[in-house]
């Protein structure tokens, strides 16, 4: 068995399959798989549907509640505050920026804080769904530790994504950035991992604290911050914003996805929600943002660079080309799902076909051994 490309219907029907078994509502499975296939399409392999075996295992360990009761709560006048009730992340996230877009049609602007709530995916998500909404947005997430404070060298900081969306113009793609405090996403080394491959020199390091380029004891190790003190201090930011003042878990207090499946994550999130039209009418907006993308794209290239990019451009670019061309799925990430249906008795080989299991390494189970 090969690597293959599949059809975004075919990935997206086998996550809901598969994540039904959880009990959770049909619905919210759809969303969930949707949102998985959406980061497999612009090539985030990391945080596609290779994690759902992981997600059912967190929800069968009762760590994750299938149906939450989610509730929102205005605080102040501009400001609402998400009670996920321990439920998946993506259900938390999208009611946070509904509700969040619902105040600042109203206000302007509009901050939601989130806790009780767990691992949400790829960041750009809500993001995009407030830019696609016509709203500019900020996203703060903190993490289980992955990462050191600068000086240290045991993990104490999460990954701590950050994501950021300004609406695009009349002929000007809307500016979409999603980034890891990490110098690569831990679930980037987590994929490695499951395909038995390498990662580069100076990621990460050991459990020892000894740099590695072994994808399970980088995983089992510590993740390298971006820019050094730079990264690090960022991703205490994300911490103490998304994390403490949300009163979520917070100080390394945010259990691992990976490896504790004996309590809820309490995660928190804080998203920033912002009208476009704020300081001029949304015509002049987007005549600006047309501006500013040719003024970019004229821009004098370094060498070697063939075109100067909008952060979301290589994305959005990867998305087209996964849905005329089918989304590529390793061997081994196709060999997890087949092994995770196995097990939940649901149908598969009509989308992956029969497989023969290679019982050695057993794909499916590699992440949740330490």
């Amino acid at each position: 068995m090969e690597e293959r490309r599949f059809k975004e219907e075919e990935l997206v029907e086998l996550g809901t399959r598969l994540l039904l078994t959880s009990g959770m509502k049909k619905e919210h499975a759809v969303t969930i798989a949707k949102d998985l296939v959406a980061a497999d399409m612009r090539g985030l392999y990391s945080h596609g549907i290779s994690r759902i075996p992981m997600y059912l295992k967190r929800i069968d360990c009762k760590c994750v509640k299938p149906n939450p009761d989610i509730k929102v709560e205005q605080v102040a006048a501009a400001v609402l505050k998400v009670n996920g009730d321990d439920g998946m992340g993506f259900l938390v996230a999208h009611k946070a920026v509904e509700a969040g877009i619902k105040l600042a049609e109203k206000t302007g602007i509009a901050m939601v804080g989130c806790n009780h709530s767990t691992h949400y995916g790829m960041a750009a998500l809500y993001v995009k769904q407030a830019v696609e909404a016509g709203y500019c947005c900020m996203v703060y997430t903190n993490s289980s530790p992955a990462l050191p404070v600068y000086g240290g060298r045991t993990v104490f900081l999460g990954a701590a994504p950050f994501a950021a969306g300004m609406v695009g113009g009349y002929e000007s793609p809307a500016y979409i950035l999603d980034m890891a405090m990490t110098k690569t996403a831990r679930g980037k080394i987590r994929v490695a991992m499951i395909n038995n491959e390498p990662i580069a020199e100076g990621l990460a390091l050991d459990s020892e604290g000894n740099p590695t380029t072994d994808a399970k004891k980088a995983f089992e190790g510590v993740c390298l911050p971006f820019g050094g003190p730079k990264g690090a201090a960022l991703a205490m930011l994300m911490d103490m914003l998304a994390g403490m003042y949300t009163d979520s878990n917070y100080a390394g207090d945010v259990s691992s996805l990976y490896y504790r499946f004996d309590e809820p994550q309490n995660l928190g999130h804080i998203i920033f929600i912002m009208k476009a039209d704020m300081f001029m009418n949304l015509d002049e907006y987007k005549k600006k943002m047309d501006i500013y993308y040719k003024r970019l794209k004229a821009l004098p290239k370094a060498a070697g660079v063939d075109e100067i990019l909008m952060p979301g451009e290589p994305e959005d670019r990867k998305t087209e080309e996964s849905r005329k061309n089918g989304i590529l799925i390793s061997e081994n990430i196709q060999e997890s799902l087949y092994i995770e249906c196995g097990k939940r008795n649901v149908p598969c080989e009509d989308i992956l076909g029969i497989m023969e299991i290679d019982q050695g390494h057993n794909a499916g189970n590699v992440v949740f051994e330490k």
